[in-house]
């Protein structure tokens, strides 16, 4: 006698049914107990009996069932995926099949095919474990730095982002600051906050935001990094994307803590304001450091001092790009188009380029050797965000509350009447000129002419 392979539910029945026939409980508790009816209750006691517990086995189990995929059928398919659809899931895969070579596989079945065949690993072995990485050891060694975009007032005001630095050997809150969003002006606000306070560290650990990395070669600054790197470099200090969020973890936990306990801050202390939290962050990250800051392995504190004057620093953290001088000294910024004045430095700037620095309180200067040329603008269009602008995930938010309140400046327009020449004549049986209306008024003037025939004939 052989093995007979039973599922729980199965062995369930075998049991039920082994005390009904004892006599232990009657049909009624079986079926109840079974869920199904007393008349199948009767079906499976019967075979039970005859056959005995392997009866109660589902007779299709072992058995090719009727609407099997023919083997040939999966080798066609698979060997389509293999030289062809290598890189495609499965559910692409089967779409591509049934589209391109009218092989209608479903995608779950393709699914089995492909993992028992090596062409696709399952969700579980796809999953990626990330070692941690041990600390830093001394202070200001490496300072993550990150933007986390939250409604931090709750409903009391617009979400807004919180720039986070964060020091990767103590897990210390370096910086704090609301901005609307991440954006180069914003980063330089909160470096100039970092450098007053502690100096400048050895290196900073960010994600690839496109303030931190470019995207291509060659951009405006002509060299090959963003407007943020390029402060740091001539700061002396280096700058380093994480290829994934896990590899800064210390920064995004230190995120999802910050949405907790700040947030409820707060709301206790009834802030409301990007300005007023700005001025409540300094007292909080002390007690936040208070509680959560690790001691450094090495006591060494690796900040250098600043060294750089407050003119230096200026022309440091803004916009600076260089700019080609036409034949007429002129040049286009922004859609405008800017107009050197004529003196003896300017004359010999046709064909070179000069340097335009653009800062964050809206001033904008041209230099050209480390000179401030004087300029005039000819035509300034002034550029607004429209539908088609490539906006970053990061900087939505901000983007659409700008075009909210544009919408909310511009005066309604007042919707056209509708003017035409038909007049209308005749009758308009509306109500006024019906036959109750009409019998209505002829009563009344009847009415009326009794009451003065009758006053008249008074002596």
């Amino acid at each position: 006698m052989g093995w007979v392979t039973m599922s729980e539910r199965e062995l369930r029945r075998v049991e039920v049914l082994a005390q009904l026939d004892d006599g232990r409980i009657d049909a009624t508790s079986a079926a109840h107990v079974l869920a199904v009816s007393r008349r199948q209750v009767f079906r499976l006691l019967k075979r039970f009996r005859e056959e005995g517990p392997s009866a109660l086995a589902h007779r299709a189990r072992g058995r090719v069932p009727n609407n099997r995929i023919g083997d040939a059928v999966r080798e066609v398919a698979l060997d389509l995926v293999r030289e062809k659809y290598s890189d495609f899931g499965p559910t692409l895969a089967a779409e591509t099949l049934t589209e391109r070579h009218d092989l209608r596989v479903s995608r779950e079945t393709l699914r089995r095919w492909m993992v028992e065949d090596g062409l696709w690993l399952t969700r579980k072995e796809r999953r990626r474990f990330h070692r941690s990485r041990l600390r830093r050891e001394s202070l200001g060694e490496l300072v993550q730095i990150d933007g986390s975009d939250h409604r931090w007032f709750e409903d009391r005001a617009p979400a807004c982002t919180l720039l986070v630095f964060v020091d990767d050997a103590t897990s210390r809150l370096m910086e704090l600051r609301f901005v609307p969003s991440e954006t180069t002006f914003a980063y330089f606000a909160a470096l100039e906050g970092y450098l007053a306070a502690h100096g400048r560290p050895v290196a900073f650990y960010s994600d690839k935001h496109s303030v931190f990395r470019v995207g291509r070669r060659a951009p405006k600054t002509g060299h090959g990094i963003t407007q943020f790197g390029r402060a740091l470099e001539e700061l002396g200090v280096e700058i380093i994307c994480a290829d994934s969020s896990q590899a800064k973890g210390r920064v995004e936990r230190a995120n999802r803590t910050l949405q907790d306990r700040l947030v409820k801050e707060l709301r206790l202390e009834g802030i409301s304001d990007m300005a007023a939290g700005n001025a409540f962050l300094p007292g909080f990250l002390e007690r936040y450091n208070r509680r959560f800051a690790k001691t450094p392995y090495r006591p060494d504190d690796l900040h250098r001092p600043l060294n750089v004057g407050p003119d230096r620093l200026r022309a440091i953290l803004c916009l600076r790009e260089h700019r080609y001088v036409g034949a007429q000294l002129s040049f286009r910024f922004e859609r405008n188009r800017v107009i050197l004045d004529e003196t003896e430095v300017t004359r010999g700037l046709a064909g070179k380029y000069v340097e335009t620095l653009v800062f964050p309180d809206g001033g904008f200067e041209v230099r050209w050797n480390g000179m401030v040329l004087s300029y005039r603008v000819f035509s300034e269009d002034q550029q607004r965000v429209t539908q088609a602008s490539i906006v970053a995930n990061k900087n939505l938010s901000a983007v659409l509350e700008h075009i909210k309140a544009e919408q909310e400046k511009a005066k309604p327009t007042r919707q056209p009447v509708q003017r035409t020449r038909y007049t209308p004549n005749g009758r308009r049986n509306d109500g006024w000129n019906s036959l109750a209306a009409r019998k209505k008024k002829a009563d009344a003037t009847t009415k009326a002419g009794a009451r003065g025939a009758g006053r008249t004939s008074d002596p």
